[in-house]
Parts: structure tokens; sequence; C-alpha cells
């Protein structure tokens, strides 16, 4: 995983850290959209369009499935008439002011995750911890997002089945053993465990208290080895930890004879991935049908593939993003 601001500060630093003051990250944007080669944006050529709409700005986050994403939403809109282009600024507190400010037009989002973000610009940082507004269900979180985006000049689309959050993973040798499919098995097993997670999980709702509070979990400590990490998957598999936070997407569990156990108590909040809009300048109906049309056919398990093919087959993200389309029969012939 690469830049991820979890609502609660958890998911490793692949989408930034809300820490950073509006004014800060406002600084930090002025820079990488001006200054020429920096190492805050990344500008890439357009997806191959007529152009005959206008210009669209698709912004990502600076890892792999948010370029990928990008990359989807951005070919889609060139097939339906519009010259696009996408832009990698390196995180949330970078590409949302942008957004707002319609420097970018539209960005693939988690539901949850931008809801607590807005929540704390708008309520103040301890918000999300003391009045959140996100939850394990996705049509009240998503309602929850609108809310707070559309007085910021922002159209939140809809979510779809594809979710990326964090999950917890055990060998495969682990799980038939014990004879384990989901967090409630773990519990019921009565497995004491030691987790490699962050630093931060014990203190976490959705980590360590969650896994003991929701599940009957003995948690015997936790091993500070990180989100999804190689050190983490690899103290997993070879036995040294029982079990390690990752996420649903996660596309290398396999490689290492992994397996996410289903949290089927929804401990964790709903991620899905959905597009999000600047309203004035990507209002336009045709660009929400066609950035549907992808979030209806999209996946975990496909996020999962694409991931994969970026990451472990060194795939161009663009490349990917196109085959997929092709694929699924999203791209007209020829």
């Amino acid at each position: 995983m690469a830049d991820m601001t979890r609502t609660d500060g958890f998911r490793p630093a692949r989408r930034g850290s809300r820490a950073l003051l509006a004014a800060s990250a406002a600084a930090l944007l002025a820079t990488g959209l001006t200054g020429c080669g920096g190492d805050s944006l990344e500008e890439q050529g357009g997806d191959a369009g007529g152009g005959d709409k206008g210009s669209l700005v698709i912004g990502s986050a600076g890892f792999t499935e948010s370029k990928i994403l990008a990359h989807l939403y951005a070919t889609v809109l060139s097939e339906a008439g519009y010259d696009t282009t996408v832009r990698t600024l390196s995180n949330r507190e970078l590409y949302e002011p942008a957004l707002e400010k319609g420097e970018i037009d539209v960005v693939p989002e988690y539901a949850a995750t931008l809801a607590e973000f807005l929540n704390a610009k708008e309520n103040g940082p301890d918000a999300p911890a003391e009045q959140p507004v996100a939850s394990s269900d996705v049509q009240r979180t998503v309602e929850a997002l609108r809310k707070l985006a559309e007085p910021r000049g922002l159209t939140v689309l809809e979510a779809g089945e594809a979710v990326d959050q964090n999950a917890f993973a055990v060998s495969r040798e682990f799980a038939e053993k014990h004879d384990l499919e989901t967090l409630s098995d773990l519990g019921r097993s009565g497995e004491k465990i030691t987790l490699a997670a962050g630093d931060e999980c014990p203190e976490r709702p959705y980590c360590q208290p969650g896994l003991e509070k929701t599940y009957g979990i003995t948690i015997e400590s936790v091993d500070p080895k990180g989100v999804g990490t190689v050190q983490a998957k690899q103290a997993v598999k070879n036995g040294t930890d029982e079990m390690l936070l990752t996420t649903t997407t996660d596309a290398t569990l396999e490689d290492f004879g992994l397996v996410l156990l289903e949290d089927d108590k929804n401990l964790q909040n709903a991620d899905n991935v959905l597009p999000v809009l600047n309203t004035e300048d990507a209002g336009d109906p045709a660009i929400a049908e066609a950035l549907n049309e992808v979030t209806r056919t999209l996946t975990t398990e496909d996020l999962v593939g694409l991931n994969r093919k970026v990451d472990a087959d060194r795939r161009k993200p663009a490349d990917v993003a196109r085959g997929y389309l092709e694929d699924e029969g999203l791209l007209g012939a020829g």
C-alpha cells in the first residue's frame, strides 16, 4: 500500500496524514501545481480522445490503486469525447483542495475516508473520533459524505461494490488448522494472537480494541511491523506472528500463502470506491454516466487483479486500465 489516510488515522501513509493544517496543504498544493518537476505532482498525457466536449483533469493520489482508478476514469471520459489528463498529487491534503478550486475536475475516492476527512475540515480534527459520520453502512456513509461535500462545490457519485478497507489475514495453514473463515471463527477458537500491524493499533477502535470487543479475539501483543508490509507478511508466513493488518485489495497475499478472514460483523467502515467531481467544471450528466458505468462494473477482486498487474507484473497503470475496460466492454470498438 502507498499513501492512505484512514478516518481513524491508522492506514499506512498512502493517502497522507490529515494532521497537516489546511494552510500548509494549500502552500504545498501551490508549490506542486506551479513547480517544474516537483515530487508532489506528476502530470501524464491524455488517454486518447477527440476532446470535442472540452478538457478534464483527473486527479490521483500517489499509490498504485489510485493511479489505476484515475486512468480508468480518464479513459472512459476520453471515449465519451473529453480531452483528459491525469495529475498525480501525493495525498488527499493536496488533491482535495485542488478539486474544490477546480484545478482538478475528478478524483477516485473512498467513501468513509473522505467523509471523515471532510468531517475534520468542517468540525475540527477531533470530530472523526468524537462525532464520526462514517460507518459500515455504505448508504448512510455516502449520504453523510454528500452533506459535507455539496457545500464545498463537490458532487459525490454512486458507490460501487469495490471496497478498499482494512482487513486481517492469517496463513492458509493456520486457517485450515483452526477451521477459520471469519474473524468470528478466530474469536471462537480461543487462539492467542500476536498481530503484525502499525504501532497505533492498540489505540485504534477498528484494530486491537475492535477485534477484542467485537470478536472476542485475544490479542497478546502487537508486533509493530506496519500495515501490509513485506515484513509483516513474512512474519505471519513463518509463524512469528499469527495475523496481520492489511487491506481488502492487497495483491500479494497469495505470494506469502496468506488468506483474509471475513469481517463478518462489519467492524470496518464502508470505504467503497466512488468518483467525486467538481460540480461546476464536471457537472455534465455525460460525465456521471460514463463514470457510473465503471463503478457498477468494478469489484474488489478486480482491484486486486489490477493492482497485481502494476505492482507485480510492472505494467503501466494506463495500459492496465485500458485493458480492463476493453475486456469489460466499456470501450467502443476501434
